[in-house]
């Protein structure tokens, strides 16, 4: 399998090396495109140029659909603890907070702006990964756009795991989207989203076709997660991580990883694991342990009923009678003004 090795890079140079597992195009196939790439951490517009760049070569060889990493846009703070500690935040965990805030984006904003104006000139749809900007709170977001150069709708992690809670606040119900678009019904779930099944069922509610799971998870164990949901949804799942190394991140002091007296510039902090899988559990490309690279393979989206005709999660395999999920889908907002309250009402009464 075809990688991209340590020497490449992604702002000038040879192409990425595309892992490539394509079959017959028919009406009902889409390329689809997995990038697995690490973000320039700390510069935000460096990081959306290399999207770019990206883009462009992936659209050159047929994809209809990108998927970027958790955090791509904004950074994954891989092996970063931001001096907390039970009881005592540092100075300098302070400031790399502050830093942070600062490459993390507005949404909408001028960065969305530009993420819509690339999938409108290279006619693609992209599921980005990014860390949004809300005021001084942070969120962990998946971004939808289409091949007509729009922003569609976003999706906030509902659960930051573990000290991803420190630096990330809690997504609600009323992102959890699946968008319809002409090559499928795209959906995504970010990292161990993926592990809360109620979560899941309501991504299958709304019908997922094309469900992406945006990670920073590297483990081996991971596959399975990704096979099961592909199985029990009936759907494509589309898998994409960073792969990092210690150069990828700026140099301690500035950026201080857990033996770091130990690493080389050339350590591998993130192995990547990118892979596509078909609805019937198969591997269609991937998993990429080896580099950064784009992962592409053509999904049928015939496979979904072929697949769906002995399981339908929501369908006919579905027993409501039993069990049902309620989803509270409305925003919750922490500050609401009655005078604002009794206004709405008087609207929509008018």
């Amino acid at each position: 399998m075809a990688q991209v090795t340590a020497s490449q890079t992604v702002t000038d140079g040879p192409p990425l090396a595309e892992v490539d597992m394509s079959s017959d195009h028919n009406g009902n196939t889409v390329r689809a495109t997995i990038v697995q790439a690490a973000s320039v951490f700390w510069d935000t517009p460096a990081t959306i140029d290399k999207a770019e760049r990206l883009v462009a070569e992936a659209a050159s060889q047929g994809s209809r659909l990108l998927v970027f990493p958790e955090g791509f846009i904004g950074g994954y703070p891989r092996g970063l603890t931001f001096g907390v500690t039970i009881g005592n935040l540092t100075a300098k965990g302070r400031e790399q907070f502050r830093k942070y805030h600062a490459s993390a984006i507005d949404v909408p904003g001028p960065e969305v702006d530009r993420l819509a104006t690339i999938a409108g000139k290279y006619r693609v749809f992209m599921v980005v990964g990014a860390i949004e900007r809300d005021g001084y709170t942070l969120h962990c977001c998946a971004l939808f756009f289409d091949d007509q150069g729009r922003f569609l709708a976003k999706h906030r992690k509902l659960m930051p795991t573990s000290l991803e809670r420190v630096m990330w606040g809690f997504g609600d119900g009323s992102t959890i989207e699946v968008v319809e678009t002409p090559i499928g019904k795209i959906g995504a779930a970010i990292c161990f989203e993926n592990k809360m099944a109620l979560y899941r069922a309501s991504l299958y509610g709304k019908g997922v076709q094309i469900y992406c799971a945006p990670t920073a998870e590297d483990g081996v164990k991971w596959q399975a997660t990704v096979k099961h949901i592909a199985l029990e949804g009936g759907c494509f799942v589309l898998s994409a991580n960073q792969f990092l190394r210690r150069k990828d991140f700026p140099p301690p002091p500035e950026y201080d990883v857990e033996g770091d007296e130990n690493l080389t510039p050339d350590s591998v902090l993130c192995q990547g694991g990118s892979v596509i899988v078909s609805p019937s559990g198969a591997v269609l490309a991937g998993p990429n342990f080896e580099g950064e690279g784009l992962i592409s393979a053509e999904l049928d989206l015939h496979e979904i009923a072929r697949a769906k005709f002995d399981f339908d999660a929501v369908g006919h395999y579905a027993r409501p009678e039993v069990f049902t999920l309620i989803v509270k889908d409305q925003e919750r907002e922490p500050v609401v003004f009655a005078s604002e309250v009794e206004h709405c009402k008087k609207q929509c009464l008018a």
